[in-house]
């Protein structure tokens, strides 16, 4: 945990710097157009099959359009997540790029560039284990809601398994030959990265953020000079 926290710490130190501050004006714009028309096209779409099927009435359609916007706020980590994940998928090499560029040059003139297709097959695999872990998930969330605070500490122990997979498969695609993380290091990498999704504000930022937490968590460990 103690190598995951310093990682954090260094990752915060980049987000000043202008090609991480353009990277991460680009990708949140996108992620939250996506979201927000995401979450028109969920709510309208319900309004009107509720509307053709004439399934309730005018007033019971009201009361479905709140529930729908409840449920939709409910969802909205999970939808952001989600979301955010795909955005900066798009990004990830460049990312992954500018940081070892600027701290670890010797480690970057030996990483393997990362195509778009590969970009976008990792963007893929980690939103389908997203979707699914959280699914497999839902029954367990929804039995601890009369605990306060167990589908909060479910969730958090789910997302950060998932990632912790998902940013370790980020920064090893720029370097197969390198071991995987330890369970523990990889954990505590999503761990971290999971909370910082939950924290109002932070959530914003916690796509780019942990990304660049990733890169410093593999060469850290690795033991690459940090300049």
């Amino acid at each position: 945990m103690a190598r995951a926290v310093h990682a954090l710490l260094l990752a915060l130190r980049d987000l000043p710097q202008p090609r991480v501050l353009r990277i991460l004006a680009q990708s949140l714009a996108l992620t939250l157009l996506i979201f927000a028309a995401a979450g028109a096209m969920i709510f309208f779409g319900a309004r009107w099959g509720l509307a053709h099927w004439q399934w309730l009435g005018d007033a019971e359609r009201d009361m479905a359009g709140v529930l729908i916007v409840l449920l939709l706020i409910a969802g909205s980590w999970l939808l952001f997540r989600a979301v955010a994940i795909v955005v900066v998928g798009l990004f990830a090499d460049s990312i992954v790029a500018d940081v070892e560029g600027r701290h670890y040059p010797a480690a970057a003139a030996q990483a393997v560039d990362v195509g778009w297709r590969q970009n976008v097959a990792l963007t893929l695999a980690s939103l389908g284990r997203l979707i699914g872990g959280n699914l497999l998930a839902l029954p367990f969330y929804i039995l601890l809601l009369v605990t306060g605070v167990g589908t909060v500490l479910l969730a958090l122990f789910v997302n950060a398994l998932l990632l912790g997979h998902d940013l370790e498969a980020m920064v090893l695609a720029r370097h197969p030959d390198r071991p995987r993380f330890g369970r523990l290091a990889r954990w505590s990498l999503g761990l971290l990265s999971a909370a910082s999704f939950v924290v109002p504000i932070a959530n914003l930022l916690a796509p780019i953020l942990s990304a660049a937490m990733a890169v410093h968590m593999l060469h850290l460990r690795n033991g690459d000079r940090h300049l």
